[in-house]
């Protein structure tokens, strides 16, 4: 008898383009940090989405806020405004307490176009012809987001583009001085690397980014699509290392929405009015719907205390993974509830497999790490049962790794 899982995997197959594969579950219902397939089987969420459901799944204060908005009106497009895109964007304003201007879109990749498009802007302005992303930085694959994302693996195979994007090695500080000049435009860098398997920029980096940029005119630009919204403990990742201190642009996604597809992107001080009437748009962005949704994850963010809850969970949840002692496992890294077990061999794959078997949600971020995004509101003894199961889904990787090379 066929499955409800292989039944909805065959028609997916059947359905859909080829380019996500088929993925391995579908899920049918979620609660709190749980969530179950179709045949029944339960487990824990410890992806999220990929960092996107902040607040858990089914999470009362999300319900309401959808509920309501979409019983009122779900839809105006740009030719009308609506309040809670207005309360959003006043919202973010208040958190970064600085002069700035919002634009909303739909996804982290319209978010990097927008900040794409205000830098294109910016340096035909002021004479400046190219812009600097990091080697293994990800910021989308739409034409213009792709020509910033420094994996050659995706990004050439439609090439080529028409920006001059010059690619720096992440983290390495003299690199990036020498690359900046007065020609360069702007600067696009994630405070983490994310897709390259939650990889952290050395202390300081940061901050000598914005120096370089503060001595050459060009905008700092910082991609906090999945490192925003508490996901490190803070607001916004930059705040770690900057302070008070800001980027010039800043773009956000996935955790605002808590699930509802949204972006953001913010330009601060004079760069907030680059764009006149008409340089830019968006037919469902800033979607009330999405708005309200959003709205609700910041408010429950802020009353329940859940920064300092993902920072001490995820504090707490990666002394239990280091401590754990297997020939598999090399360490983690990683801020708050966004971490990386980091494998001494290409076994993510395997790892993901055997924590699903297990129980647990997990994703192969690369072949040797094997990324942990979950809710904001994981509890302590959620975080302790993966550290406890952590060591035999450790040996049923490292034996089914071992009979694939014998096979």
């Amino acid at each position: 008898m066929t499955s409800g899982n292989d039944d909805l995997r065959k028609r997916f197959e059947a359905a859909f383009m080829p380019n996500y594969g088929v993925p391995p579950l579908p899920l049918v219902r979620g609660e709190g940090c749980r969530v179950w397939d179709a045949d029944g089987n339960a487990y824990l969420d410890l992806i999220a989405g990929i960092a996107v459901s902040s607040l858990g799944h089914g999470h009362p204060a999300l319900v309401r806020a959808v509920s309501s908005q979409v019983a009122g009106i779900a839809h105006t497009s740009n030719l009308f405004l609506n309040e809670p895109e207005v309360l959003l964007a006043e919202r973010l304003l208040d958190l970064l307490d600085a002069e700035a201007r919002v634009f909303l879109a739909n996804s982290g990749t319209e978010a990097n176009e927008a900040a794409l498009k205000l830098a294109i802007k910016y340096g035909k302005a002021t004479g400046r012809s190219y812009l600097v992303a990091a080697e293994n930085g990800f910021h989308g694959r739409s034409l213009g987001a792709l020509s910033l994302t420094g994996k050659a693996s995706i990004r050439e195979p439609f090439g080529p583009f028409a920006r001059d994007v010059r690619f720096v090695p992440y983290g390495d500080a003299d690199a990036l001085k020498a690359a900046v000049t007065e020609d360069c435009a702007a600067v696009f860098l994630e405070p983490t690397q994310g897709e390259a398997g939650v990889v952290p920029l050395p202390e300081g980096y940061f901050a000598a980014a914005r120096q370089v940029c503060d001595a050459t005119g060009a905008l700092l630009v910082a991609d906090e699509i999945q490192s925003a919204i508490g996901r490190t403990g803070a607001w916004f990742a930059f705040q770690h290392e900057l302070g008070t201190a800001t980027p010039d642009i800043l773009t956000l996604a996935k955790g605002l929405g808590g699930g509802l597809p949204i972006g953001a992107c913010v330009a601060f001080g004079p760069h907030g009015t680059i764009f006149a009437k008409g340089d830019h748009g968006s037919t469902f962005g800033g979607n009330p719907v999405a708005a309200a949704a959003a709205l609700a994850v910041l408010d429950t963010i802020a009353g329940e205390g859940l920064l300092d809850h993902a920072a001490e969970v995820g504090e707490r949840l990666a002394a239990g993974i280091t401590a754990i002692d297997h020939p598999l496992l090399d360490g983690v890294r990683g801020r708050g509830l966004w971490r990386a077990l980091v494998l001494t061999g290409d076994r993510a794959a395997t790892v993901e497999a055997a924590a699903r078997d297990a129980g647990f949600l997990v994703n192969a971020v690369q072949p040797d790490a094997v990324r942990l995004a979950p809710p904001l509101v994981l509890t302590h003894e959620q975080a302790r049962a993966f550290v406890d199961a952590l060591p035999a889904i450790l040996d049923t990787a490292a034996e089914d790794a071992g009979r694939k090379e014998t096979s």
